[in-house]
């Protein structure tokens, strides 16, 4: 967390779980955005070295061409029942969070 720039007391005692998927899923987010502008500006850096016409001789017609990123590959949907196991779950981790937070701190 300290990456993300979150503290050890934000951490433990003030986010729920849901705050940490979506602190999580932002931080992601920006590192796929960097990667998708290095894979970008070297496509267009190749481009003007190499030229346009020999790259796409090799099947490289655009930046997508270069490299894949594991986050681009299409995954199946959830399943109902899938959704309804992973809101138990955070469910579950909510209450235990707020029961040591009550713990910790008995006042309201």
């Amino acid at each position: 967390m300290g990456e993300i720039g979150i503290n050890r007391k934000e951490y433990l005692y003030e986010l729920t779980y849901t705050d940490l998927v979506l602190i999580s899923r932002g931080y992601d987010r920006r590192h796929c955005h960097t990667w998708s502008a290095t894979r970008w500006m070297t496509y267009n850096l190749m481009s003007a070295y190499i030229g346009g016409d020999k790259l796409a001789e090799h099947g490289i017609h655009g930046p997508k061409d270069l490299i894949k990123f594991p986050w681009e590959h299409e995954q199946p949907p959830l399943t109902q029942e899938e959704v309804k196991e992973l809101l138990a779950d955070i469910d579950a981790f909510n209450a235990d969070l707020e029961r040591k937070r009550q713990a910790v701190n008995p006042c309201p």
